[in-house]
């Protein structure tokens, strides 16, 4: 029987480039000359340090700018709260990896709404797909990716 995988990864060494060309940009733009503000990569997570808030909140468009020049989805960016330490603001940023189970769950429920005959099975961060006919399988594919689920998908081992 035919199946498929919906997974949602984000490619770390994309995200390495982003984040490097995000301090590359910085140091091109009048408004941050002179000023300490920088992107820091550690661990999958992007701390956005500057000397205001401001700076931060500009600092993470032109983040969510050079991720998307890199195709990387920006709904895949995940804001934390800004921190304000001495006369430094910093904010972390991480990127979702997986896929939650709240959102399995609404992904299931969507597709069996939806009244297609496939089936649908949560495998901790990823969810198979099986069904009789391929034509079913790209209609679930087109309701993922249709869907408002707060995040990217990428379809894998799609297998007849």
């Amino acid at each position: 029987m035919p199946s498929f995988d919906i997974v949602s990864e984000v490619e770390m060494t994309e995200v390495k480039n982003a984040v490097d060309n995000a301090n590359r940009e910085l140091t091109k733009r009048f408004d941050f000359k002179g000023v300490h503000a920088e992107f820091k990569l550690k661990d999958g997570t992007v701390q956005v340090e500057s000397e205001s808030d401001f700076q931060v909140q500009q600092m993470i468009e032109i983040l969510r700018a050079t991720a998307m020049k890199r195709n990387i989805d920006p709904t895949a960016l995940e804001l934390k709260d800004t921190a304000h330490v001495g006369k430094t603001f910093s904010q972390e940023v991480t990127f979702k990896q997986g896929i939650d189970q709240t959102i399995s769950k609404k992904i299931v429920k969507a597709v069996k709404d939806s009244k297609i005959k496939v089936q649908v099975a949560i495998q901790g961060e990823k969810l198979r797909v099986t069904g009789k006919k391929r034509d079913d399988l790209q209609a679930v594919m087109r309701l993922v990716k249709e869907g408002e689920f707060g995040q990217p998908f990428q379809f894998d081992n799609f297998r007849d």
